[in-house]
């Protein structure tokens, strides 16, 4: 094999499907290709290979069907034309064509059932001819037979031919007279053995029978008429005709082929007294009747002329035993010549014209009808294709990231208002990005405050050797209107053996606050807060000058302060911070606020409470002091003075200053409240600081349950060690 042709090979295979029902599909068409190679090699294998051929092609036709199924589904139904055109296939196509099979199917089996008529009224008409014919001839040969006793005298008077004149017949039939059963008088065609008079026959109710009877094997038409004479004697006048070719020509003029089909019959009895040259019919003995046919094959005079062919059945009497039996007719026509035989001479004429002609004009008129709707149906079908196909370009569009990108909108209906509302919601799109992406730069804004805020919140303990401290701050939001802050104050130490003095802790400032509102402007407000007690510690710090700008990089950033006389007077610092926020901040903004200065040394709080929440000392032995001097919130109202409180901290005793947001969160049950605040730190007392403000903390989220947090919660413990 060339180097090309086996890479093509291989190219080949390689592309073979790996998975599901397409690689089953692939291997089972190759396994038949070479089993359909293989069954020509002569011999054993062949056969076996012929018969695998057989199962593997009924296995790959189980398989391939749902393929096709899925492959017709997946592709060719996956456009919104195909599934139009599909679909008024199904609604528009399918009932006509149900109904056309319909009436096409019923209008065949009318035409049948109009040539079995046709054949069957013209078998009836014969027989009633023959039995007027038989009627005639009994009335002719009545008397004759009256005025003889015996069978010899009457034959001498009988004529030669017993057709009474006026009586035409087009062919020739045998006559036979009997008398009490016994024949008395024949005249045969000679063609075949006559009829001999049944036992049955003998004595036929009413006196008259006609119709089609079978006798050893062959068919015939027969017409009998009898009465009793005036001497009592029964005269029977018999006519028949075998029904062979030339008579079924006779049915079958104008039809096309009529055929008496073969039927197997039963001869329970012969007749009591056979016809002279007739054949002996046994008795009980089964006969197969031949088949009859006659007429001309029908040639069609157009396509639409096709060939109708009918079954159906004729009534018979078996001759011998008298039974009622039915002989299976068929008729091979045409509708061209049943529709000559049903209208005939109305065929021709100017009122037949003018039927065809208007029946032309009417199909004319339902064509063009017709093609006005299926040209009304392909538009309205390209509106919808085309508004679905403009849609499903614009997400594509759009999802290629073209915001931009509008439809082109044209018309008024229901698939118009979907484009615009398409067009509408891309423009939308733009917007939610452009808002998105304000919203994004907003929130990393409020990272960054939020990182902020943090650093203005203690970060170290704060601890002082005789008293303990911890605060925690959760907000409502990204950022937070609550504030808490601890200040330590140093003081020099003199060094007992006159050398350089030490710096110890003299005392605390502790301050707590609550800004009016919540969020950007709650924290800004914080923050010009934090930043102006701040400003009022180091305001009582002794300036030192760095000597070198290494000196000055490598300082400590927290600072040491005085523990001069600024903060030892929280109600002075009070009234000085209600001044700033009064005269830089909007008229309705304001702070509450609690100051406090630790003294180390005495265990003193000294304190000024402006309109804060007042904290409370609760005592070891379970009593509760309350926080109350000062004066109202700071920055609403200048020139306010502020009062201030003393309380002397005992071991073991803890100060707990809180936000709103410890207290007011409500439930079913009402506020969380002070009295519950006070069972959580008496409970946790003795634990570490931090051990009893997670416990504070879950009991308020589980007051809150899963509603959101209302506000901010701060929390600032100080305990006497």
């Amino acid at each position: 094999m060339p180097d090309g042709a086996r890479a093509k090979f291989f190219g080949w295979i390689d592309r073979r499907p790996r998975k599901g029902l397409e690689r089953a599909a692939f291997w089972l068409l190759a396994w038949f290709l070479l089993l359909s190679a293989m069954r020509w090699i002569p011999g054993l294998l062949g056969g076996l290979a012929a018969g695998l051929q057989i199962t593997v092609g009924v296995v790959l036709l189980m398989v391939a069907l749902p393929l096709i199924w899925t492959t017709i589904r997946m592709r060719l139904l996956w456009s919104l034309r195909n599934k139009l055109v599909l679909t008024y296939l199904l609604i528009g196509l399918a009932p006509v064509v149900l109904i056309i099979t319909l009436v096409l199917v019923s209008a065949y089996v009318a035409a049948g059932q109009f040539a079995i008529h046709l054949v069957d009224a013209r078998v009836t008409s014969y027989l009633m001819q023959m039995g007027s014919e038989n009627e005639a001839r009994f009335r002719h040969l009545q008397p004759t037979v009256e005025g003889h006793s015996t069978r010899e005298t009457m034959n001498a008077d009988l004529p030669p031919d017993d057709r009474p004149a006026g009586v035409p017949s087009r062919f020739r039939r045998d006559t036979t007279c009997f008398l009490d059963g016994t024949s008395v008088f024949h005249v045969a065609s000679a063609r075949k053995a006559p009829l001999g008079l049944a036992p049955w026959a003998t004595e036929v109710r009413g006196g008259r029978f006609h119709g089609i009877v079978s006798d050893g094997g062959e068919l015939y038409l027969v017409a009998l008429h009898q009465q009793r004479l005036n001497d009592g004697r029964m005269f029977t006048v018999m006519n028949s005709i075998p029904m062979e070719r030339e008579l079924i020509d006779l049915f079958a003029e104008g039809l096309g082929v009529v055929r008496l089909l073969p039927e197997k019959t039963e001869t329970k009895q012969a007749s009591s007294d056979p016809a002279p040259n007739s054949s002996e019919v046994r008795r009980n003995r089964q006969h197969y009747l031949s088949e009859t046919r006659g007429g001309v094959d029908p040639k069609g005079s157009n396509a639409a002329d096709i060939r109708v062919w009918f079954p159906s059945t004729l009534a018979m009497t078996d001759w011998a035993a008298g039974q009622p039996d039915n002989v299976v007719l068929e008729v091979d026509s045409r509708p061209s010549l049943l529709y000559q035989q049903l209208f005939g001479a109305s065929l021709s004429g100017w009122v037949m014209t003018v039927i065809r002609v208007s029946l032309t004009l009417l199909v004319f008129v339902f064509g063009a009808l017709w093609l006005t709707a299926f040209v009304m149906a392909v538009r309205l079908t390209r509106t919808m294709t085309e508004s679905v196909a403009d849609l499903y370009d614009a997400t594509q569009r759009v999802d290629r990231g073209d915001l931009e990108h509008k439809i082109i909108v044209k018309r008024t209906d229901q698939l118009a208002e979907l484009s615009r509302s398409f067009n509408a919601m891309t423009g939308s799109l733009q917007r939610l990005l452009v808002e998105q992406k304000e919203k994004e730069r907003l929130q990393n804004e409020l990272s960054i405050a939020q990182e902020v805020q943090a650093n203005l919140f203690p970060h170290s303990a704060s601890d002082l050797p005789t008293l303990e401290l911890h605060g925690v701050c959760r907000p409502a939001r990204s950022v937070s209107g609550d504030y808490y802050d601890f200040l330590v104050f140093q003081e020099d130490v003199p060094s007992l053996n006159g050398g350089r003095p030490t710096r110890r802790e003299a005392g605390v400032g502790i301050a707590i606050g609550d800004i009016s509102g919540k969020g950007i402007s709650a924290a800004l407000l914080m923050a010009t807060l934090h930043s102006a007690v701040r400003a009022y510690q180091f305001a009582s710090e002794e300036l030192v000058y760095s000597k070198s700008a290494l000196e000055g990089l490598t300082a400590n950033k927290e600072g040491l302060a005085d523990a001069g006389g600024w903060f030892q007077s929280p109600g002075r610092i009070m009234s000085l911070l209600n001044r700033h926020l009064f005269r830089s901040t909007q008229p309705e903004k304001y702070a509450t606020l609690f100051l406090a200065h630790y003294n180390a040394a005495s265990s003193v709080l000294t304190y000024s409470n402006a309109g804060q929440l007042p904290p409370f000392v609760l005592g070891k032995d379970g009593s509760v002091q309350r926080l109350e001097e000062g004066g109202t919130v700071v920055g609403l109202m200048d020139g306010m003075h502020f009062g201030e409180g003393r309380v002397t901290m005992q071991s073991g005793d803890i100060l707990v200053a809180y936000s709103d947001g410890v207290t007011e969160p409500e439930n079913d049950f009402g506020d969380f409240g002070e009295t519950r605040l006070l069972e959580v730190v008496s409970r946790y007392r003795t634990q570490p600081l931090h051990v009893i403000s997670a416990q504070v903390m879950l009991a308020l989220d589980a007051w809150i349950g899963a509603e959101e947090q209302p506000d901010d919660i701060t929390l600032v413990l100080a305990r006497q060690v």
